[in-house]
């Protein structure tokens, strides 16, 4: 792609995102990749402000992520909530000493009247990446998750408290649809030379981001080709409950429905080669597609799959 246009805009939720940014960094120069980040997750826990996406993708890229679970800090301890836990507190979100330490940096900068981009700016910083990270909003942006009998969760009770039941019915991203998109998203957005949905959660990490007001209309504006990463593989998640939550918004889990899905916001799609058959589906929807093994599961393997996606992203422009 052309060094003298815009950025390559990345859509970000989590683990599966910070993997494919993993290549992306790999393939082109990292002051050239911009990531929009889901704060759909964030929440408070033990008095601090937790940004689990956005911290994702910051430990993952920094390389010191843990790299089983694909979140938190390799070596972190837990002395914290385990003497809260003695004390009798509910400790379910296992937060480590020095997660913990940053997500205490935000809390107190964010008092201190920093806004959250600012915050997660210093925090990239802080950790050497050279890649600019913008939350969606800055607005409180819960994603909650409804559940048969009228209950409803926030999507991290729902996932790391209660292991992402199957009876969902619904999801609620109205706090994302009221919300002001964060600093520099429209304008990053409206400026891109290619934009890419990572193969992140369609419904609770790339949803919200596009739930924001503005958000669509600066993708539209931009005239940048769109491409996105399948993150259903043979017709499962390749991790996360997205399969449950896909249903429960009535799309078929399968590559092909995630496409429909995305709808006329693509004009490119990369799939898994397990799911090959489903290419001329996705192109009779008017996408162009890519066939290639998308499991990220070494490095040289996230830089393959970001390497094809931004060739797509060329042929389209």
């Amino acid at each position: 792609m052309s060094a003298n246009a815009g950025p390559v805009v990345a859509l970000a939720g989590g683990v599966g995102a910070a993997r494919f940014l993993r290549g992306l960094v790999a393939a082109m120069p990292a002051d050239e990749l911009v990531v929009i980040g889901n704060t759909g997750d964030d929440k408070n826990f033990y008095g601090v402000h937790v940004s689990p996406d956005l911290d994702i993708v910051i430990y993952t890229l920094a390389g010191v992520v843990h790299p089983e679970r694909g979140y938190g800090l390799a070596g972190d301890r837990f002395t914290l909530v385990d003497a809260l836990a003695r004390f009798g507190h509910e400790t379910w979100f296992r937060l480590g000493d020095r997660d913990y330490a940053t997500c205490l940096h935000r809390t107190l900068r964010l008092r201190a009247g920093a806004g959250l981009s600012e915050v997660t700016d210093e925090i990239r910083r802080r950790f050497g990446l050279e890649l600019r990270i913008l939350p969606m909003s800055e607005d409180p942006c819960p994603t909650l998750i409804e559940l048969e009998g009228g209950r409803r969760s926030h999507f991290e009770d729902y996932l790391a408290r209660d292991g992402a039941p199957e009876d969902v019915c619904g999801v609620d991203l109205s706090a994302a649809a009221a919300a002001r998109p964060g600093p520099d998203v429209e304008e990053t957005l409206r400026g891109a030379r290619a934009i890419l949905v990572c193969p992140s959660n369609p419904v609770v990490s790339i949803g919200p981001i596009l739930a924001v007001p503005g958000v669509r209309e600066a993708i539209a504006a931009s005239a940048a080709p769109v491409v996105a990463v399948s993150p259903i593989v043979g017709g499962a998640p390749v991790k996360g409950p997205a399969d449950r939550l896909l249903r429960a918004i009535g799309v078929e889990v399968s590559a092909r429905g995630v496409a429909r899905h995305y709808g006329t916001l693509l004009g490119g799609f990369v799939l898994d080669q397990r799911d090959a058959a489903q290419a001329p589906d996705v192109k009779a929807l008017g996408i162009q597609t890519r066939v290639i093994d998308t499991i990220m599961s070494s490095a040289d393997a996230s830089a393959r799959l970001a390497r094809a996606t931004l060739e797509l992203a060329e042929a389209l422009r």
